[in-house]
């Protein structure tokens, strides 16, 4: 009995069996990930976002992707189809218009 049980934990805390991290419940996590900061900020943003995905669609999605996604911007230019450098750009670009968008 006391070989299986060794067996067992070590195969648990194996790295190809997720050794070293720790468990998180999904219910938290999805909760924590989903809780705005404030209702009015949030339909703000949602509103400004429409606005710019009227004005530039793409700049629109790199905003989704790697805001609420939670993708980098390397990653979220590779959905898109452009350069990292390129998204550095559309998200500078994006941010200030938002910003703008949303104190007027």
């Amino acid at each position: 009995m006391r070989r299986i049980l060794v067996e067992s934990a070590r195969r648990k805390h194996a790295v190809r069996h997720g050794g070293g991290q720790q468990r998180v419940d999904s219910a938290d996590a999805a909760h924590e990930l989903a809780e705005p900061e404030s209702d009015a900020r949030l339909l703000a943003v949602h509103g400004a976002l429409d606005a710019l995905a009227a004005h530039d669609a793409r700049k629109a999605e790199l905003v989704k992707l790697h805001y609420f996604g939670g993708l980098t911007l390397a990653e979220a230019g590779g959905v898109l189809g452009v350069s990292e450098p390129t998204a550095k750009r559309d998200w500078a670009y994006a941010r200030a218009w938002l910003f703008r968008e949303i104190r007027s």
